[in-house]
């Protein structure tokens, strides 16, 4: 009897991986001219790893029952965005900014839409409560309807054949769309939002995975959403 084989890919897509030039895009930019756009948040080893995912597609697709793939899917602003915040001068809050509730408390940075810090500060005090992670300011990553949002070319060849070998459907899993809470987990936010479902536990993908006699996890990044997803997985 054969194996139910899942591979679950955590965000394989071009915003997390440096990829050489001949992978990147060129696009029209604000001022009309045509520009290069490089990976915004590339993880290192990155490119090669999903190299690497894609052999082992390519090679192992007898023998995979199914195939996952989470996609960190944002706004252009939310409450991980630099356009969301400003420091007490009003100047702007720089990437990799840890942000914690003392720091809203104290002045030091605040959002920049007065109505927020309410929301903001229940928000950063349920986030510590966690203790899983401080709030980081990322750079514009993995906007919806991006070149950075696309999956790595060589693995959506590689689980585009499997789909026609098989003829089955790779399983598309969307997280990180509401601008309030951090979503690195494929299965549920940091916080989840209780007006949005599509924040809290994702029982369909437990489901699914919970079929599988061997899962497989790979994808990136090791320190956020494979690690989130993972621990949530197990818990």
């Amino acid at each position: 009897m054969k194996r139910n084989i899942h591979l679950l890919i955590i965000d394989p897509q071009n915003d997390f991986c440096d990829l050489p030039n001949e992978y990147q895009s060129r696009e029209v930019g604000a001022n009309g001219t045509v520009e290069d756009v490089a990976p915004a948040l590339p993880v290192s080893g990155a490119h090669a790893d999903m190299q690497r995912l894609g052999e082992l597609i390519a090679k192992g697709a007898k023998g995979l029952s199914d195939i996952s793939v989470t996609l960190d899917s944002h706004h252009f602003l939310g409450i991980e965005r630099p356009g969301f915040w400003m420091q007490s001068d009003g100047s702007d809050v720089t990437p990799f900014t840890q942000i914690t509730a003392r720091d809203v408390r104290q002045g030091k940075y605040t959002p920049r839409h007065p109505q927020a810090i309410a929301r903001v500060l229940a928000y950063l005090d349920a986030l510590e409560s966690a203790g899983r992670y401080t709030l980081m300011i990322w750079p514009v990553h993995c906007e919806i309807g991006t070149w950075g949002h696309a999956v790595h070319q060589d693995v959506r060849n590689a689980y585009h054949r499997w789909e026609q070998l098989q003829l089955g459907v790779v399983n598309k899993v969307t997280k990180g769309s509401n601008p309030w809470t951090e979503h690195y987990s494929a299965l549920m936010a940091e916080v989840p939002d209780p007006m949005d479902p599509s924040t809290q536990m994702n029982t369909s993908v437990i489901s699914t995975l919970q079929q599988a006699d061997l899962l497989i996890i790979a994808g990136e990044a090791g320190s956020h959403c494979v690690k989130a997803t993972t621990e949530h997985i197990v818990e």
